[in-house]
């Protein structure tokens, strides 16, 4: 082999090293992949009542991108599903393999008069699962009606805060803050937030949803 041959050869294989970037096995360099984020919830994260485009993970999904996080926010909202259905749920919600999750569960528990000691105990089983899994998790709160009686409404909005500081998570207090019972962001009914009011909740929520993809 000549030396002028041998210098055209190295400087042909450097070039093919440049052009094909870091080595992965295939030669190939691997693009980044979207954050994978799965939104558990009620009604409020399934989107009762709203146009098509409007519900709480389009919106947020939008969001992230404005604010240049990469994220696919996957809707895996049940409308009138408690604790235990989600905790039911659960096994195959998360057959995609999410990045985090959004858990949104426990109005409902509220709604129907279900013991807050049983809403926490599921709520726990689920906490568990994301922990052993090791996927993030960012906890939204709810508070309960007035109308339930002092004695549930001290149980009940106790659950969550004790959550957040048994379990490493992001806590969102409310999932509501700055829509509930203000009319002109919820539907007729009273409950759920119409598209204005979605606006508000993902524009408030953003923040905590940035540190759970950036943490």
């Amino acid at each position: 082999m000549t030396r002028g041959f041998k210098a055209l050869l190295t400087t042909v294989l450097l070039a093919v090293m440049v052009w094909a970037g870091p080595v992965t096995g295939v030669g190939t360099a691997v693009a980044a992949q979207p954050v994978k984020i799965l939104a558990l919830g009620t009604s409020l994260t399934q989107g009762y009542g709203l146009p098509p485009g409007t519900e709480f993970t389009v919106q947020l999904q939008v969001a992230l991108k404005r604010a240049g996080i990469d994220a696919v926010v996957t809707n895996a909202g049940v409308s009138g599903d408690t604790t235990a259905g989600g905790l039911a749920r659960l096994d195959w919600s998360l057959a995609d393999h999410p990045d985090a999750v959004i858990l949104e569960l426990g109005s409902n528990d509220m709604l129907r008069g279900i013991a807050p000691s049983e809403t926490e105990k599921n709520l726990r089983a689920i906490l568990d699962k994301l922990k052993a899994d090791h996927v993030k998790v960012l906890l939204t709160g709810m508070h309960a009606q007035r109308n339930l009686g002092a004695e549930y409404v001290k149980q009940f909005d106790a659950i969550y805060p004790r959550l957040a500081k048994d379990y490493p998570v992001i806590f969102y207090p409310f999932i509501l803050d700055g829509v509930a019972l203000n009319p002109k962001l919820n539907q007729a009914d009273g409950m759920h937030p119409n598209p204005a009011g979605v606006k508000v909740i993902v524009a408030r929520i953003l923040p905590y949803v940035k540190k759970l993809v950036r943490g």
